[in-house]
């Protein structure tokens, strides 16, 4: 089969399918590469993986990184994340929790202190109906940006906290990880290896625009936010099991639909790649 590579909007999002991520060439890898450094997230379709194979398949991307909620890693594989597990509390109630977990627009780890290059989840139980992801391009966010609040954010910084203003996962954390310092990271950015220019900013994890007052700052930020998610530069992603997709948190923002059945399953195995 021939690697098939079709866009799903004009700015973001394509779904790859005619490959089997266990046995890339060189070559195909490079078509892979390539075409989500393009289109920020991409979908190859219909794998079947082992956590080693899938692990293996993300360290083509980039150094992994175990995430910071050490709950949810798995235990053999800590650098795996499994997300959508232990919905039922010991009395047998639900976590709403874990069915709300990544609502929201946001990036990945902008409160670490190095910026994470991609974020990779695979698809090992999806629900009927709902659950799915979407992801929004911050190129276009900052093309489409007013000149003066170009103007206004060019230079600026901002921190990042897990949880941001509101900390509303604090609960995922150990005390000494909630004692971090906030990470600090340039508002307008340009990319490393595609060179465009895209907004960094997310209203979830964001806590100030470092040297203005916190009155200013939380102004710049709410006028900033309309802007960071523009109608035809959003892809829906519609999970289906054995789907593995990756998606560029340098220059996307995305937030899961939180809308499925509570009693079915969504599981995926998430990786974090940095540079």
């Amino acid at each position: 089969m021939m690697i098939e590579i079709v866009p799903q909007t004009p700015h973001i999002g394509a779904i790859i399918s005619g490959v089997d991520v266990n046995r890339l060439s060189e070559n195909e890898f490079a078509q892979i590469y390539q075409a989500w450094l393009h289109h920020g997230v991409i979908c190859v379709r219909g794998q079947q993986l082992e956590m080693p194979g899938f692990l293996a398949y993300c360290q083509r991307f980039g150094r992994v990184k175990p995430h910071l909620v050490k709950r949810t890693r798995h235990p053999e594989f800590p650098n795996i994340t499994v997300m959508g597990v232990n919905k039922r509390r010991a009395d047998g109630s639900l976590d709403k929790s874990v069915l709300t977990r990544g609502v929201g627009w946001h990036t990945d780890l902008p409160w670490d202190q190095e910026v994470c290059k991609a974020t990779q989840l695979y698809a090992v139980a999806t629900p009927s109906r709902g659950g799915d992801t979407l992801f929004a391009s911050m190129y276009v966010a900052w093309d489409r940006l007013p000149k003066d609040l170009k103007d206004r954010v060019t230079g600026l910084q901002a921190e990042f906290v897990y949880g941001g203003r509101k900390k509303p996962h604090d609960d995922f954390l150990t005390d000494a990880d909630r004692a971090r310092p906030p990470a600090v990271h340039p508002v307008v950015r340009t990319h490393e290896e595609s060179g465009r220019t895209s907004l960094y900013l997310n209203p979830f994890h964001v806590t100030k625009l470092v040297g203005l007052p916190d009155r200013e700052s939380d102004a710049l930020i709410e006028e900033l936010t309309p802007y960071l998610v523009q109608d035809d530069a959003v892809y829906r992603h519609k999970w289906q099991s054995g789907d593995v997709v990756i998606w560029d948190n340098r220059c996307c923002l995305h937030s899961a639909t939180g809308d499925y059945p509570p009693e079915e399953d969504r599981i995926h195995w998430r990786v974090t790649i940095m540079r």
